[in-house]
């Protein structure tokens, strides 16, 4: 084996970089949020919650393939963020909740307490 592939692999397998994804545009949610964690809220919080699949806030890319997550074209991703910091907000001064953290299971309020898996909690149906 060459030098060359043994500095190639040794660099592979210490970047911490592969670990922790960079996602762009997070206003919310943590900057160094790992994949698992991100997808675990997604799929949690937002298509069980909320009964909605990921285009219901992220806008298509341009090339109409595939779906631009960094992207703030849509309003209901604005509105989701809102959301977010509310349940935040409603943990922590309220429900004393020390470090509350969309997610995580010690949250008392989360997106189901209201939606109960629908898009929009009733009464509140975009007429």
């Amino acid at each position: 084996m060459t030098l060359a592939a043994i500095v190639s692999v040794t660099v592979a397998a210490t970047d911490k970089t592969a670990d922790t994804p960079q996602y762009t545009n997070l206003k919310v949610l943590p900057k160094s949020i790992s994949s698992k964690a991100l997808q675990g809220i997604m799929a949690d919080d937002f298509d069980d919650g909320l009964g909605v699949s990921c285009g219901f806030c992220h806008a298509g890319n341009k090339d109409g393939h595939g779906l631009d997550f960094a992207s703030d074209a849509k309003p209901e991703k604005q509105i989701a963020r809102a959301m977010m910091r509310m349940t935040l907000g409603i943990n922590k001064k309220y429900l004393k909740v020390k470090h509350p953290e969309i997610g995580n299971a010690t949250l008392i309020v989360s997106c189901t307490t209201c939606h109960k898996g629908q898009a929009f909690p009733d009464g509140a149906e975009p007429k």
